[in-house]
């Protein structure tokens, strides 16, 4: 049985290359966003009632894909929708 030697110089490559492997794993989910959500990922992701993403959908806030009872919504909508309705803070209530 043979006994190999770990140096401290072996574990802080060992970890560099660790390190290097998570990021790109992290780096990889955070680009593979779906490109359509089903509606419960939007109101989750919203934080809004099924009412209400019906009233989204109704008054054309929000369009969607319909196959068979499923409707689906494009995340890049989501993000123009998001955008197009931001609201700039005032700076005179920070000071």
């Amino acid at each position: 049985m043979a006994v190999e030697i770990i140096t401290r110089e072996d574990l802080n490559e060992f970890r560099s290359l660790l390190l290097s492997d998570l990021k790109e794993i992290v780096n990889a989910k955070e680009k593979q966003q779906k490109q359509w959500l089903k509606s419960s990922e939007v109101r989750k992701l919203l934080n809004i009632s099924p009412g209400t993403l019906q009233n989204f959908r109704i008054n054309g806030t929000l369009t969607y894909t319909k196959i068979g009872g499923t409707m689906y919504y494009a995340y890049n909508d989501l993000e123009k929708i998001m955008e197009c309705n931001k609201v700039n803070a005032l700076p005179t209530l920070f000071k």
